[in-house]
């Protein structure tokens, strides 16, 4: 038989089959022989959104075995690091947060937990090595007047070609518009505890039993409301969206530290253009081309700086 992923964690998923299979509407199942050919190393073997096949368990029929997974159509992941003892021991695995995504929503607010646009930076180049379009979604837009501060960094997304829009899941702005992008789509929510994805979920999805969290007053930012990714069915439309964990540090997956300006759209038509071509570290040699654009506006400080960091970052994981 075949089906669809819809959440699991270790060895233990649950997966939807494919229409007219003459079967409940989900079976928990482990993986045959406990490891998937080709996925070894991975920190987690599948996702939600993972096409697999199965078989049924001859003696209960709402438990079976997964046989083997369809190919990808695409991966949104990231590093995770592994820690097995100390020395060599330690090492970092990619975890696959979703599989064969349509859209991206990248969930952040102007305040309560304060607006990190570095955080979306990472965020931003892991859908550009996944090509998977994204979509910024700036929730709780009710909570304050403008902040020139978010809408300049707002409108620099803009700027470089990422579509951004403002909604409250408390109020009701900007809902109908988010969900009429996501009919006949499969979505992810992706964002830092706090930042409202349960409270988005419950909008889009009202018959779901979705809890929502309370900010810790101490540190302005969430807790962890959601355990697992769970993939939903959005009310009143063909569209299918995966709830993720709150996440707080995103390093970037299936990419080398010096590979990361092809992934930042404003940096990429510069690479190799600097006196010292591709050798430039761009951060003190004379003629680069990436320190001029910054210098001149075209590539906006903040997001300079966040390539610095990421690139350092990846360093370090290499090393770790």
């Amino acid at each position: 038989m075949k089906g669809l992923v819809v959440r699991g964690s270790w060895n233990l998923f649950t997966v939807k089959p494919d229409a007219g299979e003459s079967v409940q509407s989900e079976i928990v199942c482990r993986i045959k022989g406990k490891v998937l050919k080709g996925l070894e190393g991975y920190y987690n073997p599948l996702a939600p959104g993972d096409r697999v096949s199965f078989e049924l368990d001859p003696k209960n029929r709402a438990q079976g075995l997964i046989l083997g997974m369809e190919k990808r159509r695409n991966v949104f992941s990231r590093l995770n690091r592994l820690q097995k003892g100390i020395g060599p021991h330690k090492s970092a695995a990619i975890q696959v947060l979703a599989a064969n995504v349509d859209l991206l929503l990248f969930v952040t607010t102007p305040v309560s937990p304060p607006f990190r646009p570095r955080f979306l930076d990472r965020l931003l180049i892991q859908a550009e090595i996944a090509d998977i379009p994204p979509l910024i979604v700036c929730n709780k837009s009710d909570l304050s007047e403008a902040n020139p501060d978010v809408e300049e960094r707002l409108s620099d997304f803009i700027r470089i070609g990422y579509p951004a829009v403002k909604v409250s899941a408390f109020t009701g702005e900007g809902m109908p518009a988010l969900r009429s992008l996501l009919e006949n789509r499969f979505s992810v929510l992706l964002g830092q505890s706090g930042v409202g994805k349960s409270s988005l979920i419950k909008s889009l999805a009202p018959d779901m039993d979705i809890r929502v969290g309370r900010l810790n007053e101490k540190y302005d930012r969430g807790n962890h409301t959601t355990a697992m990714a769970a993939m939903l069915e959005i009310s009143g439309s063909e569209g299918r969206i995966i709830d993720t964990p709150g996440i707080r540090r995103f390093v970037p997956a299936g990419v080398a530290p010096q590979d990361i300006i092809l992934y930042m759209r404003e940096f990429a038509p510069l690479l190799g253009m600097c006196t010292y071509g591709r050798s430039c570290s761009h951060r003190s040699e004379p003629g680069c081309k990436i320190m001029e654009a910054v210098a001149a506006g075209v590539i906006h400080e903040d997001r300079y700086e966040s390539f610095l960091r990421i690139q350092d970052e990846l360093r370090e994981e290499q090393a770790w």
